[in-house]
């Protein structure tokens, strides 16, 4: 309880909260939600300079070398060195 007090305290003076950056086209994007759609995802990346667009396939890249498909309404907890793949719906790669 007193790490939760100390942070609200934080937050109620203005401080940053710790970021998370996790890699979207291997790109960085930063995120201080612990949580976020995969449609937050896509526009936070796009605002942070990642050559995607909204309408793009999203996909986790998992440590054991497959992927998943992240849609618009999922949400996925972050952390530290997530990785995604954004293509365009047509790429048949």
């Amino acid at each position: 309880m007193g790490s939760e007090l100390k942070e609200a305290q934080q937050d109620s003076r203005g401080a940053d909260k710790r970021l998370i950056q996790i890699l979207v086209n291997e790109q960085p994007v930063r995120f201080e939600e612990r949580v976020a759609t995969g449609s937050e995802i896509k526009a936070a990346a796009i605002a942070q300079g990642v050559a995607i667009q909204q309408n793009f396939v999203l996909q986790e890249e998992l440590p054991n070398g497959t992927s998943r498909i992240v849609g618009d309404s999922d949400e996925v907890r972050l952390r530290e060195h997530l990785r995604f793949t954004a293509i365009a719906p047509d790429d048949n790669s």
